[in-house]
């Protein structure tokens, strides 16, 4: 399928002599005005000066100017809600939180909720309420989740009168995330910069029955953490989005000590909530969730633990999990505010292109298996084909990659590897998610990952390739 151009402003920052707008400005306001005085003291008619003076007062086009907004709002999920999906108690809020991007005359929206997944019906219900209150075409809207494991699954408004208000709660929050964002657009300058955090694990072990859960010290993982800031033109940050490859799996099934199974936006709440605190409310925080399908965090309420026989076994810490996500939360979001700091955003509210393009890619297909434990046995023969969805938002010299499954670690490594941005954020879980998409080496080892999925092997590195096509487009 060809590329999908949806929203486009290919206007470049070129420096070249009488190249920019702003050079061509210069040069034709300095030649009228050297009309204007040469036919003054020449002895022009009266006319020709005019016409002159005129020109001059004549508005010159301008590149589109950069604007961004942001909101958010929590999730109410009142008391006579619960239980819920099996949970029984809010420790902290969900969020909706929404990025509006402006360029000339069209707009695109991201939208991040502290959610598992999100179904295609709330989603739609999103879109339309996004669309109302901002004017941003419905299929300029990218949805995406945090992919914590400690919020209820939004089912079916059709399977329950809780599953109908939980979606209305949403709803609700998104309308207000939608509106703050609108009202507070404004230029905008963007700048990137990269960190380090050691805060998450490759999860997959070898044990006595195959490979299962638990923390692979060897493993690869990326611990790299991509920061983008978003300035106003006094140099008021009002947006810091942090890309990270994690699961927000810390308090994931821990039960407490008194029966409680709690609802929390874990360790990408956590991280998020430290750095909106840090700019003392003043700036909204998003976490994009990276290449998240083979990584933990690096210490679980509820773990895995392999004993020296190389038998698996779980252990939940219950109450004790807190510390261990503050800790975590705290250390992945002190990284962002550091990186954040180092950046020197740029643009001047000008030339900043903001492109979202969308394409397809035709994989192969198999049953989607529900593992349970390790096996050294699985059948992963193809039996059909699926058109899988990519999204690619750049935003100056920068790009925001996205798809559906969750990518495991090399594969986003592939991709920012090949990409021709200088700063690539991979994403996984828009539109709700779709499992896990595994890289070859999963499939060889029988890994969660490779039997948690409904893509035959060879799907992630097609993807890749197709993804590192579309962004050498862009540079084109």
């Amino acid at each position: 399928m060809a590329p999908k151009n949806v929203n486009v402003n290919a206007n470049r920052n070129e420096n070249t002599r009488l190249g920019s707008p702003l050079q061509r400005r210069s040069f034709l306001n300095g030649s009228i005005a050297a009309a204007v005085t040469a036919t003054a003291l020449g002895g022009a008619t009266a006319a020709q000066a005019a016409d002159a003076e005129q020109a001059l007062k004549e508005p010159v086009l301008k590149e589109p100017v950069l604007k961004a907004g942001a909101g958010r709002a929590a999730i109410d999920i009142p008391s006579a809600l619960l239980p819920l999906d099996g949970f029984t108690t809010v420790h902290d809020d969900l969020y909706v939180r929404i990025l509006l991007l402006e360029n000339g005359s069209r707009r695109v929206a991201l939208a991040v909720l502290d959610l598992t997944s999100i179904s295609a019906e709330a989603i739609a219900m999103m879109r339309t309420t996004i669309a109302k209150a901002s004017g941003v075409a419905t299929t300029d809207i990218v949805v995406t989740v945090t992919h914590t494991f400690s919020a209820p699954h939004v089912q079916a408004t059709t399977s329950s009168t809780g599953a109908a208000q939980y979606v209305r709660q949403i709803a609700k929050a998104t309308a207000t995330a939608i509106a703050a964002a609108v009202e507070g657009l404004r230029p905008v300058r963007v700048g990137f910069g990269t960190g380090t955090c050691d805060v998450n694990v490759n999860r997959d072990v070898l044990t006595a029955d195959g490979w299962w859960l638990g923390t692979g010290e060897r493993g690869s993982s990326d611990k790299s953490v991509g920061v983008t800031r978003l300035d106003d033109l006094d140099g008021n940050p009002i947006a810091v989005l942090i890309n990270y490859a994690v699961q927000s799996s810390v308090m994931m099934e821990s039960v407490m000590a008194g029966g409680d199974l709690p609802i929390t936006a874990d360790l990408a709440g956590a991280a998020v909530q430290h750095v909106e605190k840090q700019y003392d409310g003043e700036v909204v925080g998003f976490f994009l969730v990276g290449s998240c399908g083979d990584q933990a965090p690096a210490f679980r309420s509820k773990r895995y633990t392999i004993d020296k026989d190389k038998k698996w076994s779980q252990v939940d810490a219950q109450d004790a999990g807190w510390l261990l996500l503050a800790v975590q939360g705290e250390r992945l979001g002190t990284e962002a505010v550091r990186v954040s700091e180092t950046i020197r955003t740029s643009g001047g509210g000008s030339g900043s292109t903001v492109r979202l393009l969308t394409d397809t890619v035709t994989v192969d297909t198999m049953a989607m298996g529900h593992p349970t434990g390790p096996t050294k046995t699985y059948d992963f023969t193809p039996t059909g084909t699926a058109d899988v969805p990519v999204w690619i938002l750049q935003l100056g010299n920068g790009v925001f990659v996205g798809v559906e499954p969750e990518l495991s670690t090399d594969t986003a490594l592939a991709i920012k590897k090949h990409s021709p941005f200088p700063h690539t954020a991979v994403m996984s879980m828009l539109e709700g998610g779709s499992k896990n998409m595994a890289e070859a080496q999963s499939y060889a080892r029988i890994t969660y990952e490779a039997m948690d999925s409904a893509y035959a092997q060879g799907s992630a590195e097609t993807v890749a390739a197709k993804i590192g096509t579309l962004l050498h487009s862009l540079r084109a």
